[in-house]
Formats: C-alpha cells, structure tokens, sequence
C-alpha cells in the first residue's frame, strides 16, 4: 500500500507502543560495519477490529465469534471489548449526511429506513437490542452472541495485554431471503489507509455497499474510485467523503455513478485519518455475501479455496499501472498445478476491470487460483465469485487475493459439519499444523500436522475438539519456511446452499522488533 513519510513515522511510533519496545538505544561509532542483528518477534499488547454493519434485512440472523489464541510471551493481564459505531462526539457534517440519506432514500424510499441505514448520526444511540451479546473470552476460549433483525450496528473493537495477540472476530449473518439472500461471512479487519476491490458491481441485479468504518476521535476524508472495463466511471459524489469519528458510513455504489456495469474494481483511498473498509455485494437472484479486500497488487497472485462443487467461477482482474498484463492462469489441484484448457492466460488492459468465466474450472475437487505477470513486472489485485447451487437455489461467495499465512492464522465460527479448510503451498511442499480450541459450551482442544505437496491445494478434514460443544476456532500455524495460502468455508445448518468464505491471513499474533543495540536508559534522570 501506498505511505507518505508520515505515515512511516507514525507506524515507527506505534510499533514501540504496541511492543512495549521503549529503551532508548545508540549505535556506536563501529555500528554501521557490524552484521544487521535478527529482529525478535514480541507478541502485540493492543490491536483494534472493524466490523461493519451486518445487514438491514428484517430476517437476518446474525452471530458473532471472538476468540485470542494462547500465545507465549503475553502479558498476564488485558481486556478486550466490542462497542457500537454510534459516532458520538462527532462534529455534524452536511455534504456527508446528505449523501447518506440520499443514498438510502434511493435505495429503500422511506424516511425510517434512512434512519436505520446511517450509522454516521452524532446524536445516534444504538436501538433497544441492538448490541451484540458478546463478552470476548479469556485467550484459548472462544465466545459467541447473536442478534435478530437489521438494527445491529457496526461495531469498533480493541483488545490489549493477553487479549491482543491474534485477535480474531467473526460476524455471520444469514438472511432466509430476498436481495441478498444466504449467508454472508466476513472477519473484522484492522484499520488501514488503501483497499482495493475488484469483483463489485453497479449492475441493475447488484446492490453494492462500500462500509467506512472510522475508529478514530477525528474524523476521516476517504476517496472511492471505480474502475470498469473501460477505464474509470465517472463519479459524482465518490471524493471527500468525511467518516466521523467513532461512526460508521454505508456508501451505495450506484449512487457515486450513472454507470451500470457488471464488474467493477473499488479503490479505496484516505486523505485523512484511517478507516475499515468491505464491499456487501447483494445480488437479486443470485444471494451475496461481503466481499473482503485484495491482496495489495503484486505480479504474483494466489486466491485459494474454491469449493469443490463450484458451478461456476467469475475471475475478475485489475492493474493500477497504465501497462497492460498477460497472467498466466493456473489452478492448484489436489495433484498439483494445471492450466484450465482455453483460459491458459489472461490479458488485462492498464487501468480497465477484465472479468472472464472460468466455469466448474474445479472439477469436483476443491482448488486455488495461481496467477501470475511475467517477471512480476506489473502489479495486479484479483477476485473471484463463486457460484454453489443450482436454479433459485443459487447462492455466491467472494474470494479475493489472500495473503499469506505467515506466522499464524485464525479462523473462527466452526462446527465439525459445517466448515472446512482449504490451504496451498503454489511453491514447495509445506508442514501445517492445525489447531482446535474447545468449543464455546465446552470440549478438549486437538491437534493435527498435515503436508501440503508442492503446487497442491489440499481439503482438510480440521480436527475437532473432543466432546466439542458450540463452535470452535483453528488456528493454522506453517511450521516450513514455504509460504502457504488459506481459507476457510462456512456452509449453513439450515439450508446446504448458504455458503461464505473468507481467506486467513496472518493474525498479526506477533511483531517483529529489531534488538536494541545499546540501552540508554540508565543515562536518563
């Protein structure tokens, strides 16, 4: 992503509160001739979460799932909490008021139902049942509440001490029917300056949203551009949009354009302040799901997890620079790497969204899309839709490009029938360990070792915990130098068709910190 000087130095600074890293330390005058000493890794004392608003639907069922993974080296002490974006305190802004109530007013034609979507409102106070019931547990245990109805807000979170490292939130939502219809999954994401998107849309069948959601005491400008197969949309309303603080803003994409195209990349950009950002797509027939952020854009690409009984797959593409990109496709099997006949390469024009059908490019067995620029010379950010389900019992999930696992990875919200994993190791075989905690009413934690093979995406059957009551969480930890990809799928109880994945980066359980090369502290009065 892109970073101004000041952000450098602002993300130096936090690095030294979150690790506690705070002895002063000089270089001798010999410094600059010694070997670069190893950076210690430090388990993180504070981290926040965004979640956004989970739905406006009258039948939507929502959970939540919050779970710390044990870590060695946290401290003893610490908390963690989940509030309502309620934007107290915020200052009242007419340009971005009157673009929200216009937004709704388009989109559901009532006064009442602006009320209920703008969560920006400095006066506003989370309706009577609106709060999730949600209390995170202590690190190792999982905890769960749940919500009916449309009125549960966006939520802003921050964990410290034992709580912090590897905090993970889930929210899940199931909607029975209407747009949108099925389950739609999405982890909390930290807050962050650049998103990029692609997969949205402005078509007739779509209501997409983009949700801002600010953590901060001041507020935020974000700028959203859109991108479609010709370039970029002409928006009329899409810069400036100020986020108050501690509030949350739903922008309707059909608002910011005249445009209606089918597939259109979303770039998220903040002038001032940070944000959390997702796309809700909601599709009239086809149901929806959130539709989580690209990878950074990179000549190399993995977007892992297709479902094995995918009916169909969109592939959508877009690169920044004004050069155009040949990717050469591949998909990662359960044997290893093939290139799907007739789509052996995609070529995407600089600045302009490219999608391409892909069909059942999986076969029946679950896999992962390698994509990758010759040299790496042209960056590229990607996602797919895909399709389970056949005739009105369609339902579709996004998978954008993932980041690799790293250290850890957590994935919570599981039961022993309902979810599964899905990891790829595109460039050497790789040794994964897979970890159940006991589950929110009760069970032991298991652990299993599973390889990966080179160029492979492997189905894992995940350990469930013994006696396992109530969901659980896995944690993935590479314990191979290969970097891997993950996912997770959800599918629901209730009805087979409803299904969402998320990818599982890195948790951010840990911090590297450079050691200090000489303590000062001593000199200091």
């Amino acid at each position: 992503m892109n970073r101004t000087t000041l952000s450098l130095i602002a993300g130096a600074s936090a690095l030294a509160a979150v690790t506690g890293f705070a002895a002063l330390s000089s270089p001798d005058a010999g410094a600059a001739n010694e070997p670069a000493r190893a950076a210690a890794r430090l388990p993180v004392e504070r981290t926040g979460l965004l979640c956004p608003r989970p739905s406006t639907s009258d039948l939507a069922e929502t959970t939540y799932t919050s779970f710390t993974p044990v870590t060695e080296g946290a401290k003893k002490e610490g908390g963690a909490e989940l509030q309502p974006a309620t934007g107290a305190g915020a200052d009242d802004d007419p340009q971005a008021d009157g673009k929200s109530k216009d937004q709704e007013s388009k989109d559901e034609g009532s006064e009442a139902d602006e009320e209920s979507q703008t969560d920006g409102e400095a006066d506003e106070k989370p309706k009577a049942g609106a709060k999730p019931v949600l209390k995170p547990g202590k690190p190792g245990e999982p905890a769960t509440g749940s919500v009916s109805g449309g009125e549960a807000p966006a939520l802003v979170g921050t964990a410290e001490g034992r709580f912090a490292p590897g905090w993970t939130v889930q929210q899940t939502t199931e909607v029975a029917a209407g747009t949108g219809r099925g389950l739609q999954g999405v982890t909390c994401t930290p807050a962050d300056t650049e998103f990029w998107f692609p997969g949205a849309s402005t078509d007739e069948d779509r209501t997409d949203y983009v949700h801002l959601t600010n953590p901060d005491d001041s507020a935020a400008v974000v700028d959203i551009e859109l991108y479609g197969k010709d370039g970029a949309l002409k928006t009329t309303v899409g810069e400036g949009i100020t986020v108050k603080p501690h509030s949350a803003e739903p922008v309707l994409l059909s608002t910011l354009t005249e445009d209606k195209q089918t597939d259109v990349t979303v770039h998220v950009v903040v002038r001032s302040g940070r944000v959390g950002a997702a796309v809700q797509a909601l599709d009239d027939k086809l149901g929806g799901d959130w539709l989580p952020a690209s990878a950074d854009p990179s000549g190399s690409l993995v977007l892992p997890g297709i479902p094995e009984d995918a009916t169909a797959v969109r592939l959508i593409a877009f690169t920044p620079r004004d050069a155009d990109a040949d990717l050469t496709v591949r998909l990662a099997s359960p044997s290893g790497l093939i290139t799907p006949a007739g789509h052996e390469t995609l070529h995407v024009k600089g600045g302009m969204t490219t999608a391409v059908d892909l069909g059942d490019i999986t076969r029946g067995e679950a896999g992962s899309l390698v994509l990758t620029a010759p040299d790496g010379s042209v960056p590229v950010v990607a996602a797919v839709r895909v399709l389970r389900g056949k005739g009105d019992q369609q339902e579709s999930a996004f998978i954008p490009a993932a980041r690799p696992v790293g250290t850890r990875a957590t994935a919570v919200d599981n039961t022993a029938k309902g979810a599964t994993l899905s990891v790829t190791a595109p460039r050497g075989t790789a040794e994964v360990k897979v970890t159940a905690s006991a589950g929110t009413e009760g069970g032991t934690p298991a652990s299993k070792t599973y390889t990966i093979k080179s160029g492979t995406t492997q189905r894992i059957e995940a350990p469930a915990p013994a006696g396992a009551k109530g969901t659980y969480a896995l944690t993935l930890e590479p314990e191979s130098d290969t970097p891997v990809y993950a996912s997770r799928t959800l599918v629901s109880a209730d009805s087979g068709a409803f299904f969402t994945v998320q990818p599982l980066p890195d948790d951010r359980g840990t911090v590297a910190v450079p050691e200090a090369g000489e303590d000062l502290s001593v000199l200091q009065r």
